[in-house]
C-alpha cells in the first residue's frame, strides 16, 4: 500500500477536560476552558437508552454525534468503523468477579452490553443506520487501526464513513493492566472527496514502526495522552485544531502510519 488519501467533514471529542473539539483548539490555544459536568450527554440517544446505556456507549455517542452533526451528513446514511482497546473494562470486570462468585447471578443485561461492538449497535439502532459498520480492537494501536479501515473503507467503496474510538478507565484489577486512568473518545467523519463541509485531507501512508517510537504531539499535555489508549488520537486531533502538519501513528504493535494533515484553504 503506498498510500491513501481521505477527507475530514467533521470532528468530535470528549473527556474529563474536553467537551467538544472546540474546547480542544482554546486548550491548545492556552486558553481556559470549562470541563464537561458529569458523564457524556450523548443526545443522539432516546432518553430510556440513556438511563440504561453504560459508559462506554455513552461515550461513544456522543462524539459520533458531534463528528455528524459537524459534517451535516445524515447518521443514516454513513457506514461505521468503531474502535477501542479494551471495550467496557467496568463490564468486564463485573463479569469476572460474578463468574468467579455466584456465577448464577450474572446480569443478561449487563452481558449484552459487554461486546465489544455493543456502542456500533446502540448508534446504528439509534440513527436508523443500515450502512456497514464493524468494531476494531488492536490494543494500543485501536485509533490507528481503526484510521486505516475507516480510510480503505472510505475509499474503496466510495462513500462516507464514520469513524469512532473510545475507552473508559480501568475498574478493579483490569486497571493495573490496561493503566486506563480516564475516558477519552474521538470521531472522525472521513470522505473520499471534498464536500462543502471539508475541514482539510489526510494522506496516510504506512511504514515499519513500534509503539515505543510513535511521536506525540508537543503540544498535547503528557498526562491527557498517558491517561488512555484512545488519546492516541490526541497527535492527529491537535493537528487537526491548529493546522498543516505531521504526525505518527501506530496501526498495530509493529506497524507504523504517517500522517499528513493539510487545511483546507
Amino acid at each position: 500500500m503506498s498510500g491513501v488519501s481521505v477527507h475530514v467533514a467533521g470532528v468530535g471529542v470528549w473527556s474529563p477536560a474536553l467537551a467538544d473539539f472546540a474546547a480542544l483548539r482554546a486548550a491548545l490555544r492556552g486558553e481556559a476552558t470549562t470541563p464537561p459536568a458529569g458523564r457524556p450527554p450523548a443526545a443522539v440517544l432516546p432518553a430510556g437508552e440513556r438511563r440504561r446505556a453504560p459508559e462506554s456507549v455513552l461515550l461513544a455517542a456522543e462524539v459520533a454525534g458531534q463528528a455528524v452533526a459537524m459534517s451535516g451528513f445524515d447518521a443514516a446514511t454513513l457506514a461505521c468503523v468503531f474502535a477501542s482497546s479494551h471495550g467496557d473494562q467496568a463490564i468486564t470486570d463485573y463479569m469476572c468477579a460474578t463468574l468467579a462468585t455466584v456465577p448464577a447471578e450474572l446480569s443478561p443485561t449487563r452481558f449484552h452490553n459487554s461486546v465489544h461492538n455493543a456502542p456500533a449497535g446502540y448508534w446504528t439502532i439509534a440513527t436508523g443506520c443500515h450502512a456497514p459498520s464493524n468494531a476494531v480492537c488492536a490494543q494500543r494501536a485501536s485509533f490507528g487501526a481503526g484510521l486505516l479501515e475507516a480510510a480503505a473503507l472510505a475509499v474503496a467503496d466510495g462513500r462516507a464513513v464514520l469513524l469512532v474510538c473510545a475507552d473508559i478507565a480501568g475498574s478493579g484489577p483490569l486497571a493495573e493492566v490496561t493503566g486506563c486512568t480516564a475516558p477519552f473518545a474521538s470521531a472522525l467523519v472521513l470522505t473520499p472527496e471534498a464536500a462543502g463541509s471539508t475541514l482539510g485531507r489526510l494522506d496516510l501512508h504506512l511504514c515499519p514502526g513500534s509503539i515505543a517510537g510513535a511521536s506525540a504531539a508537543a503540544a498535547v499535555p503528557p498526562a491527557w495522552l498517558e491517561a488512555s489508549p484512545s488519546a492516541a488520537a490526541l497527535p492527529l486531533l491537535a493537528l487537526l485544531a491548529q493546522g498543516t502538519g505531521r504526525c505518527r501513528l501506530m496501526a498495530a504493535a509493529s506497524l507504523g502510519m504517517d500522517v499528513h494533515w493539510e487545511e483546507r484553504a
